[in-house]
């Protein structure tokens, strides 16, 4: 896929690729300066993603491993390797 580059700086996201990520009219793209590429974002809602902190307090087992092996099960791990 590609796209050009307006002389005001601009781009056109073709219309499959933000059917997939679902970029809607408005929404804001955060791009990463770091990155050897380039890297769009979608922000992170930080209100709407506190929102649901504590929300499963006291529907899940007690610590991460219980809840991990209760989501896929038991895991069976192979035999390790002793020192010689």
């Amino acid at each position: 896929m590609q796209t050009t580059i307006t002389s005001k700086g601009q781009i056109t996201i073709p219309a499959k690729l933000r059917r997939k990520l679902g970029l809607k009219p408005g929404m804001k793209l955060e791009f990463d300066e770091t990155a050897a590429f380039v890297k769009a974002t979608k922000p992170v809602d930080l209100k709407r993603m506190r929102s649901v902190i504590g929300c499963l307090k006291g529907r899940l087992p007690e610590g991460s491993k219980a809840w991990i092996e209760e989501m896929r099960g038991p895991a069976e791990l192979p035999p390790t390797r002793k020192k010689q």
